[in-house]
């Protein structure tokens, strides 16, 4: 397994993440309820951005994929290490849901920083799994995402994310 060390810059912050080169290939599959047991009251994690389609990269500001993507802010005075992410997606019309857990190792959210999270199968650090088959990709219906992000030590940050009635689109439709 090769270590690789990254750095982006987001605006003014800097933001750090040491990664495998092979995090994607682990597949993702449905599970049946929330392991993260975060019960920590010290504010600081938020997610200021989540979206599942007419993405656009909040670093090159170019059309993506449609795909789960998270901006991460950390206004904490520590970094934010051992992150996991839970998500639950309902479809409204037949209430089908999927849930997905992830240990998200090879991203850690310097104090005063943002990151980006890209649930798209990509290899690079901060790009994570995600499962072709899910119900967001075989659903025509609006999809509701209900996320749950962890982080050692903070409280646990929540957004929701919601895919419209149809199905994928590509870059820039």
């Amino acid at each position: 397994m090769k270590k690789r060390i990254t750095t982006l810059i987001v605006g003014a912050l800097i933001v750090s993440s040491i990664g495998t080169s092979n995090a994607a290939s682990k597949p993702i599959v449905p599970v049946t309820k929330n392991p993260i047991l975060n019960q920590s009251v010290q504010t600081g994690l938020s997610i200021s951005m989540a979206t599942v389609e007419n993405n656009v990269d909040p670093v090159t500001k170019k059309d993506l994929t449609d795909f789960l993507l998270i901006s991460v802010s950390n206004r904490s005075r520590k970094a934010a290490t051992g992150l996991e992410i839970f998500y639950t997606m309902k479809d409204s019309v037949t209430k089908a849901s999927e849930s997905y857990y992830q240990k998200l190792t090879n991203i850690t959210v310097k104090a005063g920083a943002t990151a980006n999270l890209y649930f798209d199968n990509g290899k690079a650090a901060g790009h994570f799994p995600e499962n072709k088959f899910s119900l967001y990709r075989s659903s025509p219906n609006e999809v509701v995402f209900s996320i749950i992000l962890s982080a050692k030590g903070l409280k646990i940050a929540k957004a929701v994310a919601i895919k419209s009635k149809g199905t994928g689109e590509v870059a820039g439709g």
